[in-house]
């Protein structure tokens, strides 16, 4: 009789367990919001550009990004995102999941930035001025199809990503490699100040070509100051390592009883020596791409700002400088830009 009570107790136990651990799973997943969230950005712009005297001009829509996300459970995340009108084109940029694990942890696989660098890992509505800086734009701005592992600190402010990519280009998923693509990224932040470091190592055309970048952001207030350099290697000399950077500071003010909440002022200094994609030629070189070239910029920003809306009115003046006896080529020369940024 006593063993048979020890029994019907644990059955009673296991049946009383169960029914909690359901109901806790049941209450976990009426916690998650599986309705997918719809956000986006339009830029449309207009610019002037003085190129030998002449004085050129253009309307263009920049970006139409339009980005699906949401979960389907509690750990695992869906993000997809096209740009319907990239200067005129269609492309489709992101497409990924992410699953979370052991508390701080995320798996990332699917089409998406490369883990590196920091004013490349803006998004168009976060960005300080018209046009990126020659970082970057030029020295890996990449999106690719692969898989990465990331730390994400909670009680520490520290975050620690790495993946594998393919080599080829987005556009094509199919072609079977022998080189990958590799890149890593680590940031850190002590008060006001967020210590960035990165290191990539990619092969576009047979030449590996491996990337180192730093970066230094302090913000406090209204004020946002940052400093960014990445040094790009080509294996075997087949090209001199490239050095490049990025300087800028922005300084906000909040503003009353207008429709627009916030006026603030941007000044930069970029530049990068001579500069080559990685791409052979005909005869088995790599050539230049962009000659050595250093630039200023000076801009305002009028915007409405309540996240996760935002509306601004942007105006930026770029001068480039350039080694003497090189001509500036087209679209890299001297320009006024006006531009209005709806993100939603």
């Amino acid at each position: 009789m006593k063993f048979n009570r020890i029994i019907t107790s644990a059955i009673a136990s296991l049946i009383l367990s169960g029914s909690v651990v359901a109901a806790e799973t049941e209450s976990d997943s009426q916690k998650v919001n599986y309705t997918p969230q719809i956000h986006g950005v339009l830029r449309a712009r207009w610019e002037g550009e003085i190129n030998n005297g002449d004085f050129t001009e253009r309307f263009e829509v920049r970006n139409a990004r339009v980005s699906l996300s949401g979960k389907v459970l509690p750990t695992l995340d869906y993000f997809i995102q096209i740009d319907a009108c990239d200067r005129g084109t269609m492309k489709i940029l992101d497409a990924y999941a992410k699953w979370g694990f052991a508390g701080d942890w995320r798996v990332q696989a699917g089409q998406f930035r490369v883990p590196f660098g920091v004013d490349c890992f803006r998004a168009p509505g976060n960005y300080y001025f018209g046009n990126r800086s020659f970082i970057g734009k030029d020295i890996l701005n990449m999106r690719e199809v692969g898989a990465k592992v990331g730390y994400y600190g909670t009680k520490i402010p520290l975050t620690v990503e790495g993946g594998v990519f393919n080599s080829v280009a987005m556009s094509n998923h199919d072609k079977w490699q022998k080189s990958m693509n590799y890149a890593a990224k680590a940031s850190y932040r002590v008060g006001n100040v967020t210590f960035s470091a990165g290191y990539a190592s990619i092969e576009p055309d047979s030449v590996r070509i491996n990337i180192a970048d730093g970066a230094v952001t302090w913000q406090a207030g209204r004020w946002i100051v940052e400093g960014e350099y990445a040094n790009k290697h080509y294996t075997s000399n087949r090209f001199k390592s490239v050095h490049a950077w990025n300087l800028f500071t922005s300084y906000a003010i909040p503003l009353r009883h207008t429709t627009f909440n916030q006026l603030s002022f941007q000044g930069r200094f970029d530049g990068m020596t001579d500069h080559s994609t990685g791409t052979r030629n005909s005869e088995g070189n790599l050539t230049l791409t962009d000659p050595a070239r250093r630039r200023i910029t000076l801009g305002t920003t009028l915007a409405f700002v309540k996240a996760p809306v935002k509306a601004a009115v942007r105006l930026n003046y770029e001068k480039y400088f350039y080694n003497s006896g090189v001509a500036a080529p087209t679209g890299d020369s001297d320009k006024i830009l006006a531009e209005l940024i709806v993100k939603f």
